[in-house]
């Protein structure tokens, strides 16, 4: 853990350098190829930077925060689109909002604030769930899907959450929610586009579904264009998938990942293509029925094709004792300083 918290501080030392170099020289570039080989240097850095970690939460935490969506933003940065643009009003929101899966909030009056009680009980279950763990090898593995989907669901929402917080404290502006209660969605386009770690498609739908829509318009209809749009879209989420689950278990990718966003991208396409059809606009069905659906064909097919490569590569077996690990020193450091 020491060696991880020394090259904890390396990372965000030269993260910031390059950042800071991005600000002051790159965004005086005019905007298109040049500036964007001026942001090079940086975007490769960004994919070494995972490789400098072996645990489990430093490595996917900087495999999405840089490797991820930050060179995506500097991609988009060097175009003069994205969260990037226009430029923040100075260095440290322009660190900040480059490094963290935040962005400022746009339109506070739409956003549903989530009562603060629904993060603790979040919080309370986690925990619970982090213990569940050691009675693993009498549960069913239907059961194992649910604690596995619960687990990264809410380690990634209590992460950003931790990180939405801190950001404000630091930068005092309001901030756009990371996710809005995705078991609630009812439909795979919900899940996907209004609900589930919202910053990624916030990134994807500039950097890949509108080009590769516009472009497709050239040559098919409208609808056709969105459906490869949107496959484009998961085609590349996969891909990412892919390399941040290298990162944490350095090991060459299956090609399951990329087919589970394949899949959900065929699926989700399919779905809005099928809304637009009129022999379908006066059948609904019920929220609570399509909840069920649409959760449970995330679960389903996260056990056929999202897990098994994590389960191969020891992942939860890693991160439950490392998050442990960590409350448990945490504990100790508290009673040690409280006597």
């Amino acid at each position: 853990m020491e060696e991880e918290l020394k090259n904890f501080i390396k990372v965000w030392f030269y993260a910031i350098i390059s950042v800071s170099y991005c600000y002051y020289l790159s965004s005086r570039i005019k905007p298109g190829a040049l500036r964007l080989l001026s942001v090079l240097p940086v975007i490769a850095l960004f994919l070494f930077i995972p490789l400098f970690f072996s645990s489990v939460h430093f490595s996917g935490a900087s495999a999405f925060f840089f490797t991820w969506l930050a060179n995506f933003k500097l991609i988009l940065f060097s175009f003069d689109k994205g969260p990037l643009y226009p430029l923040p009003q100075n260095l440290s929101r322009f660190i900040f909002f480059t490094c963290f899966p935040i962005k400022p909030q746009q339109n506070p009056k739409s956003q549903n604030q989530i009562p603060k009680w629904v993060f603790a009980i979040k919080v309370l279950v986690f925990g619970v769930l982090l213990h569940t763990y050691d009675y693993k090898q009498h549960l069913s593995f239907s059961t194992l899907l649910v604690i596995y989907s619960l687990h990264i669901y809410l380690e990634l929402e209590i992460l950003l959450m931790l990180v939405k917080v801190w950001v404000f404290i630091f930068l005092g502006c309001d901030l756009e929610p990371q996710s809005n209660e995705p078991y609630l969605a009812t439909s795979l386009q919900d899940f996907w586009g209004r609900r589930w770690n919202l910053m990624v498609p916030a990134i994807l739908r500039p950097a890949v579904y509108n080009p590769v829509q516009r472009i497709a318009e050239w040559k098919m209809s409208s609808d056709h264009a969105r459906f490869l749009a949107v496959l484009a879209t998961f085609l590349v989420s996969g891909a990412v998938h892919e390399l941040i689950f290298y990162y944490i278990n350095r090991e060459m990718p299956t090609g399951e990942i990329t087919w589970f966003f394949v899949l959900h991208g065929i699926c989700t396409a399919a779905e809005v293509l099928v809304k637009k059809r009129t022999f379908v606009g006066g059948w609904k069905v019920s929220p609570m029925v399509s909840r069920l659906l649409t959760v449970g064909f995330v679960v389903l097919t996260s056990g056929w094709l999202f897990f098994p490569p994590l389960i191969r590569g020891g992942m939860f077996v890693r991160l439950p004792n490392e998050a442990l690990l960590f409350i448990d020193s945490v504990k100790h450091k508290f009673f040690t300083f409280g006597s």
